[in-house]
């Protein structure tokens, strides 16, 4: 029995809109997930030392660690479990959930009273930021159109870096012994982010459901209808004529998603872009998860900041991060994804290594030393960036935000969870020497990443999703 198929214009008709008002709605409801990233990890790190000499809670530096690690492996299962129901369900219906697991546990982060309370709120925000990373990412992808994907990708994940600004400014007042008592500034810190957050719940209001998850899904006519909705509001924003376009996707029954076709998918279908979102995944996520996390413990130990000063330091390096892929972006659209990956790691890694020898003969400054940070990281921040960008176009539509969600998991764990820990206790040895030893790790995994960048790596500019990679359900 022949399989029915459906011929659909929907990718055709999302990827030929002019860049409007519609897309920088996208931008700002979805992408300031990243702000909200951005902020917590910053402001962790920023109130590190506050929280050493908290009169409640006096966490030692490798407890300070261990909470970054408790907020990664809740962004980890967050990511599995949201992700799991995102492409199941639908992006939109998971937007609120994950926004409100953030919302309400950050807020509780703030009225913490000792470590262990403490940790696990920590843990419940990055399961509620990581539940974002797969819905977002996913829906992001599926709304932008194909020439400009990855510019708008990056510029989004660099945005990270405006929360981690915002968390800078605002915890140097708030942590000046003068202006706040020691056991309240790093409170108001962490409440910050769900005031952030209640002005994203009323922009979400605005989007709609994926057009090409309704389409993927059996829900043609949905998916039909929200298309024209997105065409009305371009046109209503000065665009009078749209660019001519053909059906082009032939689409079966619907995929039924199980493990098993996930494993599938992964290791049969794609086992050169499973090892290669493994390896860009994993080594960015080691560089900024072990060295941001300890970023104030570094200034404020061997450089003598004063806790209250930390944030002066990390804005420039928010910056010079947010900066890099906003630059860089566009030359991932034009001269193309192999190249730019490859040369954005590369110069991430030989860069990290200058910067640990002269930090291990002692010649740097806290001002130098996060001058040279800034460098490295303007590369790495792009590099990182388009390390998201490849594991949420190079798969299918079915488990594109699973896909991102299992990337990220185990990415993380390999990279991530291990670092903050490990930095924490070389820091409490308190010898340079030891330190070291981290950077120049996240260094070669950064240069190695390059290389398999250059082996594996997809040729994914300008293609429609469903050029990179075709949906399961799709009949040629």
């Amino acid at each position: 029995m022949a399989t029915p198929r459906t011929l659909t214009d929907v990718p055709a008709r999302l990827d030929r809109l002019p860049w409007s008002g519609f897309h920088r709605l996208v931008v700002a409801a979805l992408g300031i997930t990243w702000i909200l990233d951005g902020l917590e990890v910053t402001l962790a790190g920023s109130v590190a030392a506050a929280l050493q000499t908290s009169p409640r809670l006096h966490l030692t530096a490798e407890q300070v660690g261990l909470t970054g690690s408790a907020y990664l492996v809740g962004a980890v299962l967050g990511s599995l479990f949201f992700g799991h129901l995102t492409d199941r369900l639908g992006r939109k219906k998971l937007f609120n959930v994950t926004l409100g697991v953030y919302l309400t546990a950050t807020a509780a982060t703030a009225l913490s009273w000792n470590f262990e309370s403490f940790l696990f709120f920590r843990f419940m925000t990055g399961a509620g930021i990581g539940g974002e990373y797969s819905a977002i990412n996913s829906a992001i992808q599926e709304l932008i159109p194909a020439r400009l994907r990855g510019r708008t990708d990056l510029a989004i994940n660099g945005s990270f870096w405006v929360g981690a600004a915002a968390g800078a400014l605002v915890s140097v007042p708030l942590l000046d012994p003068n202006l706040v008592g020691p056991d309240v500034g790093w409170r108001l810190a962490f409440g910050s982010g769900a005031i952030l957050g209640l002005f994203i719940l009323y922009l979400r209001r605005f989007l709609p459901e994926s057009p090409r998850w309704l389409m993927i899904h059996g829900r043609e006519g949905e998916a039909r209808t929200v298309v024209e909705e997105i065409e009305s509001r371009v046109i209503a924003g000065g665009h009078r004529e749209l660019p001519s376009y053909e059906p082009t996707l032939s689409l079966g029954n619907p995929h039924r998603l199980t493990l098993s076709s996930v494993a599938r998918t992964l290791l049969r279908h794609y086992p050169g872009r499973t090892t290669l979102g493994l390896v860009l995944m994993a080594s960015q996520a080691f560089i900024y998860n072990a060295i941001f996390f300890t970023y104030a413990l570094v200034l404020t130990q061997f450089y003598g900041v004063a806790a209250d000063r930390v944030g002066l330091y990390i804005l420039p390096f928010a910056v010079g991060n947010f900066l890099g892929p906003l630059l860089l972006g566009p030359l991932f659209d034009t001269f193309g994804r192999k190249p730019m990956i490859a040369i954005t790691y590369m110069l991430s890694g030989v860069l990290l290594a200058v910067t640990a020898q002269l930090f291990q003969m002692g010649l740097l400054s806290a001002t130098t030393q996060t001058a040279l940070w800034t460098a490295v990281f303007f590369f790495a921040s792009a590099a990182a960036s388009a390390a998201y960008l490849t594991v949420g176009e190079c798969f299918p539509l079915e488990v594109r935000a699973l896909t991102i969600a299992l990337f990220y998991a185990f990415g993380t764990l390999l990279g991530g969870v291990g670092g903050p820990w490990l930095f924490g206790v070389l820091i409490e040895h308190g010898g340079r020497g030891e330190i070291v030893y981290g950077y120049f790790l996240g260094a070669a995994l950064m240069v190695v990443a390059a290389l398999v960048e250059l082996r594996l790596g997809v040729k994914a500019e300008r293609k429609s999703l469903e050029d990179v990679a075709p949906p399961l359900s799709s009949v040629v």
